[in-house]
């Protein structure tokens, strides 16, 4: 009796385990080999790259935010467990549905996208004010932007 009760413990404690949270974490990306899922160019501008996680754990990588969101708007979310840009000053990954973006036509970015990703608006706004020029937008209005004059 003592045996089956630890069983059950034991077994339901392995469910539990197995239906927590799961994290998705963004990876470091190796230019040598890391190739964007939708065109296809080699990501050698490390400060622009950006990379979804899918639920299933497996990368995607992309060279520019609108080829991540190209994806994105392609394939639907359902799959995605999370989806991370660099940021715009400090390179470092933030969640795309959190940053906020700056969006001007004479922006480089390796596709010619034109959309910079901060880690806060605050950040951004200062970039626009710096800049005098440009346009503040968030998540969901990248998924209705015009994209500027690139086009795969």
């Amino acid at each position: 009796m003592v045996k089956n009760k630890i069983l059950a413990l034991v077994t339901l404690a392995i469910v539990l385990v197995g239906c927590s949270e799961q994290s998705y974490e963004p990876k470091e990306i190796n230019p040598e080999t890391a190739i964007c899922k939708i065109c296809n160019m080699s990501i050698t501008e490390m400060d622009f790259a950006g990379q979804i996680i899918f639920k299933n754990g497996d990368h995607d990588v992309y060279d520019d935010l609108g080829c991540l969101v190209e994806y994105i708007l392609e394939s639907g979310e359902d799959k995605i467990g999370a989806a991370y840009i660099k940021d715009a000053q400090d390179h470092t990954w933030i969640d795309v549905k959190e940053a906020t973006y700056v969006y001007a036509s004479d922006i480089w970015t390796p596709m010619n996208y034109g959309v910079l990703a901060f880690a806060s608006k605050e950040q951004a706004n200062q970039y626009l004010a710096d800049q005098g020029t440009g346009k503040l937008l968030a998540y969901e209005d990248l998924l209705t932007f015009e994209w500027g004059i690139h086009t795969h």
